[in-house]
């Protein structure tokens, strides 16, 4: 289990980015397209674990003072150092050894390189650095499309990559919010003195606003109507409002702003967004 948390491996859930290409295109049943999805899957996984793990060993000092994160295996000496490095040598293996075997092209090894580099620069400073340091959690939900996207061959469309910027930019600005209300945040995370809850709060709501209308425009796009559901697509845009709503409604709770626990946390979230997936693959496939 320590293992298992030291992965972290409920945040795989963020992977899942990759398969959006194949979904809308809808070509979840080439059998060859599934699986080169399911190899872009393991290697974001693997190099995503391999990432927490450095951060973990770079943080496990502030770590022991925060009320939650003292908790994880490094800083709790559940798991030893020396473990961690070598776990996660191994996950990094793992990630070149399936683009090894699989990727046809500098795209296979330049994006999971480019999500390597940015990430333990985060880990080394930049996460101090404001502005850049939520441009970095944005920028790991866009390259998990583009990845996606380049292991199956499959063009997604500029709307839809406009939507996971802005909404990933809302959610990194969420959780700098988050941290910043929660008890000892400050202390914990040194970016923090840079940021104030109305420079936060103006921003998030910029964003979400931007996430909405791009997701909008992109159900009465030409190229969507054709190539994925007719005109019917535009009718799921009250239900991303919804979503949008209850999110952050639960943000701005009682939440260290980690939008993997507030969506796993909120039954009701997750209601959602499961009547948004079902409502996308009817509209799409039937």
């Amino acid at each position: 289990m320590k293992y298992l948390r030291l992965l972290r491996v409920k945040h795989y859930i963020k992977n899942g980015l990759v398969f959006l290409p194949l979904f809308f295109a809808k070509r979840v049943t080439a059998v060859d397209l599934l699986l080169k999805s399911l190899l872009a899957f393991a290697v974001f996984c693997l190099i995503s674990s391999a990432v927490y793990i450095i951060n973990d060993i770079r943080d496990a000092e502030m770590d022991k003072l925060h009320p939650t994160k003292c908790k994880r295996p490094i800083a709790s000496g559940a798991v030893s150092e020396q473990t961690a490095w070598v776990i996660c040598a191994l996950l990094l293996a793992g990630a070149a050894a399936i683009i090894f075997f699989t990727g046809q092209g500098a795209l296979f090894w330049l994006l999971p390189a480019i999500y390597l580099i940015i990430n333990v620069g985060y880990s080394m400073g930049l996460k101090h650095v404001p502005i850049v340091d939520i441009a970095i959690l944005a920028a790991g939900y866009l390259l998990r499309v583009m990845y996606g996207a380049t292991f199956t061959g499959i063009p997604i469309s500029g709307w839809m990559y406009l939507t996971v910027i802005a909404v990933a930019f809302y959610l990194g600005l969420g959780k700098r919010r988050g941290e910043m209300l929660s008890v000892a945040g400050d202390d914990t995370r040194f970016v923090l003195r840079f940021y104030n809850k109305g420079f936060l709060d103006k921003n998030m709501l910029m964003c979400v606003t931007l996430g909405i209308v791009f997701y909008s425009l992109w159900t009465v796009d030409a190229g969507t109507i054709e190539h994925v559901g007719g005109e019917q697509a535009v009718w799921t845009v009250p239900l991303v409002i919804m979503i949008f709503f209850k999110y952050s409604m639960s943000a701005e709770g009682k939440s260290d702003g980690d939008p993997v626990e507030i969506v796993l946390r909120d039954k009701l979230l997750l209601a959602l967004v499961a009547l948004l997936g079902l409502a996308l693959f009817g509209i799409v496939y039937f």
